[in-house]
């Protein structure tokens, strides 16, 4: 939770994207880590897995689920000990611990998973393990038993330098690349100049660019925002855009910040009846005093809110009503593929906006809230992000492509009344807040429900099954997609943009990371990735580091 304290606000980079008419408009805002340890420094820890599938579908060789699953065990340290889990597929002796962590509303996860089940959504022990799905499970988290982020900075680079034993370990922290240094197609170095975020340049402090060089190699981790734009303006990417731009070329690898993608998010947002310690709101609204909760290592701070989150696909009745589109994507991507969800879910104990806009807190005082976040595992939606200028300090040209493909809302479409028909049937729900649901036309069945469906609630699983499911119109459909449109965000999930593939079909790096039309250049991050994963982000990108550094002590003779 420290990252995410007052003052921390140079702790993310945000990317702003143009104006999309798929989004009512908007333009939409894209955070991604900006700090040492990137996303894994600020994100909600989330322990997500892809399914073995999705590595599959990267076709690469070294790169498919048999070749990477070891890197995925060697990673962590898993505590969760239950006869449900197959140990065989995760780790117990890595650098990054996966627990409940200190501190979890236990009493309440109950609640919730009834009335998932009673959905149709089973609680299933561990959905981490590369092929279950169409379930729903008590999340763990990147956090130690003890309660400390599992970043990878702390799990990874600090031990190092605090051993003493790797004197030529060097960070260049508040800083930034500009751009590679090449002589001919070799990379030799990079060029680097302060962060004036961190340090403000004025005429007095302002000084040349800086290089360093380097002997081997170069290997950029810039991140899916990032690195297409270290690279670009390298001179490395679609040659007609660099010669616009004056750069000079390198080497034409078109595909550089092409193929964005994100999963698209949207959060729900209900009134509970639930207790202050259940929830994150007393801290976020301040009523818990952070500085005083740090100072008597209050428990709740080594908890990210998530206790409960699932992978779920549409039963064949429910693919039967989604429409021909719909149902021509699934049956080419999804219907034979089983390990494959359409949607991911968690639950985050908490209101996640400024509590003074609700109208419930100024009406009868503080609630505790629950808010459900809905998001697609595979966009079909594509985006782009390129420079438009020299100067490392011009912001990009960055399309998210969010909705741009109508099956993409058609899912969340879906989603949005699954996860109302969970909710209805949670007996510490007491009501939808207004302004986390769509606008319903006067009149419609689908009407928000400001009280509890059954007031005495439910003392049964039969009887959470039997309440009749919302009936929905097309001019409810049709709200729903327009709220939809109007609220959509990122999962702070940016991938894609430098994809691992052949580059005659968008490719910009090879099975061993090496940039095409260049040497000594490698890509190790998430933006190789040339599909999407049905998981948070973290867990990939951890894998990609592991791969990539395998990769790279062999290429160096360094594997004893």
């Amino acid at each position: 939770m420290t990252t995410h304290k007052p003052g921390t606000e140079y702790d993310v980079i945000i990317a702003g994207a143009n104006k999309s008419e798929a989004l009512n408009g908007r333009s939409p805002l894209v955070p991604s880590g900006g700090m040492l340890g990137g996303g894994s420094s600020v994100n909600f820890t989330m322990y997500t897995r892809a399914a073995g599938a999705d590595f599959d579908s990267w076709k690469t060789e070294g790169w498919d689920a048999e070749s990477l699953i070891p890197f995925a065990r060697k990673l962590e340290t898993y505590h969760l000990d239950h006869p449900d889990v197959d140990k065989s597929v995760h780790g117990h002796d890595g650098p990054v611990n996966v627990s409940f962590g200190s501190y979890s509303a236990k009493d309440c996860q109950d609640d919730f998973m009834a009335g998932a089940a009673a959905t149709g959504l089973p609680e299933i022990t561990d959905l981490q393990d590369f092929t279950s799905v169409d379930g729903i499970s008590r999340y763990l988290r990147y956090v130690s038993p003890d309660g400390q982020r599992q970043d990878t900075a702390h799990r990874y680079v600090h031990p190092l330098i605090a051993s003493g034993d790797y004197p030529n370990l060097h960070l260049l922290l508040e800083s930034k690349v500009t751009r590679v240094i090449f002589e001919g197609n070799r990379a030799v170095g990079v060029e680097w100049v302060p962060n004036p975020d961190y340090q403000p340049l004025t005429n007095l402090t302002r000084s040349e660019p800086s290089i360093i060089r380097a002997r081997k190699l170069v290997v950029v981790s810039s991140g899916a925002l990032g690195t297409p734009s270290v690279l670009e303006r390298s001179g490395v990417g679609n040659a007609e855009l660099l010669k616009k731009l004056d750069i000079p070329v390198v080497a034409n690898v078109p595909g550089v910040g092409e193929e964005y993608q994100d999963h698209n998010l949207i959060f729900y947002t209900y009134k509970t009846s639930l207790k202050p310690d259940e929830t994150l709101d007393d801290l976020h609204r301040g009523r818990l005093d952070f500085e005083e909760a740090l100072k008597a290592k209050n428990p709740i701070l080594g908890w990210n809110g998530v206790d409960i989150a699932a992978k779920f696909r549409p039963t064949e009745e429910e693919v039967a009503q989604l429409g021909e589109e719909f149902q021509e994507h699934w049956n080419r991507d999804f219907k034979e593929q089983k390990t494959r969800p359409l949607m991911l879910l968690a639950i985050v104990s908490s209101y996640l906006g400024d509590y003074k806009t609700l109208p419930e807190e100024q009406e009868d005082g503080p609630h505790q809230y629950i808010s459900i976040g809905m998001y697609t595992a595979y966009p079909y939606a594509r985006g782009d992000i390129h420079i438009t200028s020299k100067d490392p300090d011009a912001a990009p040209s960055f399309n998210t492509g969010f909705f741009n493909n109508n099956v993409d809302v058609t899912k969340q479409i879906w989603a949005y009344k699954k996860q109302r028909e969970i909710f209805r049937r949670v007996n510490s729900v007491t009501g939808e807040v207004a302004s986390g649901h769509p606008s319903f036309p006067e009149g419609s069945k689908a009407g928000l429900r400001k009280s509890r469906e059954v007031a005495e609630g439910f003392n049964s699983l039969e009887e959470r099954k039997k309440l009749p499911p919302i009936e929905y119109t097309k001019e409810d459909d049709k709200a729903i997609e327009d709220y939809l449109r109007s609220n959509i965000e990122t999962t702070w999930h940016s991938i894609g943009t430098c994809k691992m593939a052949p580059k005659e079909k968008g490719g910009v790096v090879d099975k061993n990371l090496n940039v095409y039309g260049t040497e000594g250049l490698k890509i190790c991050d998430i933006s190789i990735a040339p599909e999407n994963v049905a998981a948070n982000t973290n867990n990939t990108a951890l894998i990609i580091g592991e791969k990539g550094a395998d990769i790279i002590i062999r290429e160096l003779g360094l594997a004893n």
